[in-house]
């Protein structure tokens, strides 16, 4: 596979710089260049300094003007950095002229969200889409890349003897990342048809979305028993992950894990990750998990629908539970967000607190459209039998001399199979 070329050395001291246009902006600005240092700790990167810088209109050669920039270099000298990480995102020419200016790395939040997401891929698909994004982001850089691009050279496989090795590298990624999306087209394929076989068993799924860090990892373990990694770190998680859980009314659920989402996400990898995503789109209703702690989670809640509906997916019947609430010490607070959400649910999965009204709450979900109702079944028919005591509930039994008289609550998904053996 053709390899991006990686630098040398390991960032080990990193100022991050965050600019925005309007007076009014610096808070949002400030919150967002917080996270940036989450993203940055999360790959093990110290940060040492951090710089908000209000700016007009944007510049095209540093983003902001050649004095400012001059200044952020100088500033980053004196704190011994090796990397600037703009929360920004820089075009090429940009993120060239700052490196030509600073004679240190100079990276964007793009980079660091596609370095995250290549160490914690796991699956084969995860693995694709982010070889994919990174390969679209990396294309239009080839030039930061190498400094052997500008020699020309002919041969077998290339365009002609004029061709420079910055065109044939450019054709090898383009052919690279051809044979990346077909790689995806089959793993989707693949996953269409694990989705047709749970659909055969009609159990109902219901996905676990919302913002990055949430405890979307933390609840299915919790509820399902799931070996899935659970780390206090943006993105721990990118694969999703489907268990199923018994309900209480002895309804089946499968839950499913899906990638957090974040402000800003690369455009690159909202498209790549659209399979991953697509379990959002095809589950029957959505759990939109939010950190009741977080002192934005409103607007987190804005950013996950977002994207719900860019997939299309947020006219689902949706679940919505503030999570890590034993965090949440002010009662004014508490009174906002119920007052915000009164329809949703406050839990702790660490502490316990309200999970059991939350399953509880899962299996009303499930359950709308079950019906009690009274069934003469053949006593060759015990496969539905079995099925009426896994997926609904069985009230009472009794065998008589041509059929099994059932009273029982039926799931709707069900009753088309029953219908032929109900009774007035």
């Amino acid at each position: 596979m053709f390899e991006i070329k990686r630098r040398e050395k390991m960032v080990e001291r990193a100022l991050l710089v965050g600019a925005h246009f309007e007076a009014a902006g610096r808070e949002d600005a400030d919150d967002l260049l917080t996270e940036l240092g989450e993203l940055v700790r999360t790959l093990c990167v110290p940060v040492v300094g951090r710089q908000l810088v209000q700016i007009r209109e944007p510049q095209a050669r540093y983003l902001m003007g050649s004095g400012k920039a001059e200044e952020i270099c100088e500033y980053a000298k004196s704190l011994a950095c090796d990397a600037i990480i703009f929360d920004n995102e820089l075009t090429p020419a940009q993120q060239r002229n700052w490196e030509n200016l600073a004679k240190i790395t100079v990276i964007d939040r793009q980079e660091i969200i596609l370095d995250i997401f290549g160490a914690r891929a796991q699956t084969r698909e995860a693995k694709i889409q982010v070889d994919l994004a990174r390969m679209t982001y990396s294309l239009p850089r080839l030039t930061r890349a190498w400094g052997h691009l500008g020699k020309q050279g002919g041969g077998i496989g290339s365009k002609g003897e004029g061709e420079s090795q910055l065109e044939q590298d450019k054709r090898k990624i383009r052919g690279q990342m051809d044979r990346l999306k077909r790689d995806l087209v089959e793993v989707r394929r693949n996953r269409a048809n694990q989705r047709k076989d749970r659909k055969r068993a009609p159990v109902p799924n219901a996905a676990i979305v919302g913002y990055t860090n949430a405890g979307k990892s933390s609840l299915l373990r919790r509820l399902t028993g799931a070996d899935v990694l659970v780390e206090d770190a943006l993105f721990a998680t990118l694969d999703t992950t489907t268990r199923k859980i018994d309900l209480p009314n002895r309804q089946p659920l499968l839950l499913t894990d899906t990638v957090g989402f974040i402000r800003k996400l690369p455009h690159q990898l909202v498209e790549s990750f659209n399979a991953t995503l697509e379990e959002a789109v095809m589950a029957d209703f959505l759990v939109h998990l939010l950190d009741a702690s977080h002192p934005r989670v409103l607007e987190f809640h804005g950013t996950t629908m977002k994207v719900l509906e860019e997939l299309g997916a947020d006219t689902k019947k949706t679940l919505t539970v503030f999570n890590k609430i034993d965090r949440v010490e002010d009662p004014l607070t508490r009174a906002m967000l119920r007052n915000t959400h009164p329809d949703a649910l406050f839990i702790s999965v660490h502490s316990g607190e309200g999970l059991d009204l939350l399953v509880e709450k899962l299996g009303e979900l499930v359950g709308n459209g079950s019906q009690q109702i009274v069934l003469h079944l053949p006593h060759d028919r015990s496969d539905l039998l079995a099925r009426l005591h896994r997926e609904g509930v069985v009230h009472e039994t009794a065998y008589e001399e041509e059929f099994s008289r059932i009273r029982a609550t039926v799931p709707s998904r069900l009753r088309e199979l029953v219908t032929p053996f109900s009774v007035a």
